[in-house]
């Protein structure tokens, strides 16, 4: 009865020590706080003098300085899965994660701090679980831009200052839950321009795009389309991007089609950080010097 009682007090403290972690970790909470951190504001001015007079570049999902492939001709692939967060994106598939936990299938989750507020329980899971690799989606998923292009309705940054907060901000917040600094970050939508892909290097995180689009965002998009768009354009290396803010759309039903296909052609699955990866113009950008890799 002793043990019964002493488990049960510790079960409420540790749900009273997550709340108190969420309102902590709050979007607006956590950037106030940044404010006053020297360390933040002297990079984030250093950062702003540098790029004063840099113009924005080229604007679009594919842009120099971003890595879309991983290094090597083996069969290897990456499955990325985006949670975007906001009004209509806060949503889990659980059934997603655990269908990728069954399957025992690594993935790379690029998330924003919107959702982390929203889910902050799941998301601490998650973080604990070494089959998934934690990255950065952005602080309130804004497309990254020194001059604030938009697309999709989604207006991006409207300077440099603001694609500081969106990147660094949310990497620092993760890194306070977590204990670990993101690798990697993927801009809102994929899109930024070649100012804001620069940036991030310099923050040292590797922005990423994709390779293989599978399409499991476009409205009622049945999970036979999904996998067609993966199975007809995967090759060795390829970056995949799909989500698991959205329970409602069919990408764990698709997924339980594309996995058993990709294993039948002998791929296998892999994380972001475990591999050097390159750009789909063949620049590479990002050598691993800490991770083997062979590109025979």
């Amino acid at each position: 009865m002793r043990i019964t009682f002493i488990l049960l007090i510790v079960l409420i403290s540790h749900k009273s020590a997550y709340s108190q972690d969420a309102k902590e970790f709050s979007n607006s909470a956590f950037l106030k706080k940044l404010y006053t951190d020297k360390s933040y504001t002297d990079l984030k001015r250093k950062i702003a003098l540098e790029f004063m007079h840099i113009p924005a570049g080229r604007w679009g999902e594919f842009v120099d300085g971003v890595d879309e492939r991983i290094l090597t001709q083996k069969k290897i692939v990456a499955f990325t899965f985006d949670a975007c967060g906001g009004k209509n994106g806060n949503g889990y598939d659980k059934e997603l994660i655990e269908y990728l936990r069954k399957e025992k299938i690594p993935a790379t989750l690029f998330v924003t701090g919107k959702w982390i507020d929203s889910q902050f329980n799941s998301f601490l899971d998650l973080s604990c679980d070494s089959l998934f690799e934690i990255e950065n989606h952005g602080l309130n998923h804004r497309p990254c831009s020194v001059k604030g292009d938009s697309i999709y309705g989604i207006h991006g940054t409207a300077n440099i200052e603001e694609a500081f907060d969106e990147i660094e901000a949310n990497a620092r917040k993760i890194e306070a839950i977590t204990n670990h600094y993101p690798h990697f970050y993927r801009s809102a939508t994929a899109f930024i321009d070649e100012a804001g892909a620069a940036m991030t290097s310099k923050l040292d995180i590797t922005a990423i795009s994709y390779e293989v689009l599978s399409g499991d965002a476009i409205p009622f998009a049945s999970e036979s389309a999904i996998e067609e768009n993966v199975l007809k354009n995967v090759k060795p290396g390829a970056i995949i991007i799909m989500h698991f803010n959205h329970p409602e759309w069919n990408t764990k039903e698709a997924m339980e089609r594309i996995v058993p296909e990709l294993k039948k052609m002998d791929y296998s699955f892999v994380l972001l950080k475990d591999f050097s990866l390159t750009s789909l113009n063949g620049k590479v950008s990002n050598i691993r010097k800490d991770v083997l890799f062979d590109i025979h």
